[in-house]
């Protein structure tokens, strides 16, 4: 299909030779030289956003199975928990019964009571871990909140769900329509949001672009679809993030989603509008969390 465009161009060029100055002709083949350039470079950003979002996915996917790991080996240790101390009663109440226990017994009986004592620790430790991470994670969205408060709710959302923090923003507030350009707006929204990042310099987040479902009409922007668009919206805000306000970029991840994971449908210009954001999402740091079960 290239070849055909290029046999197509070169066509035409010859044809418009004739009738073109060199000078023109000259011109007009740098332009398409840049242009073809800058083609290429976008298709490199796009595919380096594929593989961060592939990436982030990966990322989410271990963390949930190692989340449901977790639970299990909980629920395990608590049937554990249980038979045990059902099993003590029951020697208990036979030792009502008995005049003498043997050395033997008496041993069983308490390393019974010591294995009793050991899963229960364990099982408080485990369950403590779970509490201080939820602790950790409200009191992120409480600062959040807390430095936002003056702006709309319709147009920033703070909110935790199933374990992960995650800040909206509409595009109003960041961007000017159908482009990555900023508005004055955006650098007030995004001094908080940063203000509160930077208190909490051992947690990660990613940046993520999220278009409506309506076609942008490209005007020599360079931008050939949503996915384009969703890619340098987030780039800018990870750029400024670093640049203006000194966060640290490994910690930061930029996707770009366009239009395929929306709040809701795209059938009114309201819905639309709360489709195309900006949504910061705070990784959740496990390492630390687990590091309880490998010690087992």
């Amino acid at each position: 299909m290239k070849s055909k465009i290029f046999l197509a161009l070169a066509v035409i060029s010859l044809g418009a030779y004739s009738c073109v100055s060199p000078k023109k002709l000259q011109e007009a083949e740098t332009k398409f030289g840049q242009l073809n350039g800058a083609y290429a470079e976008l298709q490199g950003k796009y595919r380096d956003a594929q593989d961060a979002i592939t990436k982030s996915k990966s990322d989410a996917e271990k963390a949930n199975d190692k989340t449901k790991s977790l639970q299990s080996t909980i629920d395990d240790l608590n049937k554990q928990v249980d038979f045990l101390k059902s099993n003590n009663n029951v020697v208990l109440s036979q030792l009502k019964d008995m005049s003498v226990v043997t050395g033997a017994q008496a041993e069983s009986i308490k390393k019974s009571l010591d294995n009793i004592g050991a899963k229960d620790l364990y099982i408080q430790g485990l369950q403590s871990s779970m509490a201080r991470k939820d602790s950790i994670n409200m009191n992120l969205v409480m600062n959040l909140k807390g430095a936002i408060g003056d702006l709309n709710d319709g147009d920033i959302n703070v909110k935790v769900d199933k374990g992960v923090v995650y800040v909206d923003i509409s595009d109003k507030l960041l961007f000017k329509s159908g482009s990555f350009s900023i508005t004055d707006k955006a650098k007030v929204v995004l001094g908080k949001v940063a203000k509160v990042l930077a208190a909490q310099p051992n947690i990660e987040f990613m940046v993520e672009g999220h278009t409506d479902s309506k076609q942008i009409i490209s005007s020599g922007n360079l931008m050939e679809d949503n996915w384009d668009l969703s890619v340098k919206r987030a780039t800018t805000i990870v750029r400024i993030l670093q640049e203006t306000y000194g966060i640290d970029p490994k910690r930061m991840t930029a996707a770009g989603r366009s239009e395929y994971i929306p709040l809701t449908e795209n059938n009114t210009p309201e819905n639309r509008a709360a489709n195309r954001r900006t949504r910061i999402v705070i990784l959740p740091q496990l390492d630390q969390f687990f590091q309880l079960l490998e010690k087992k």
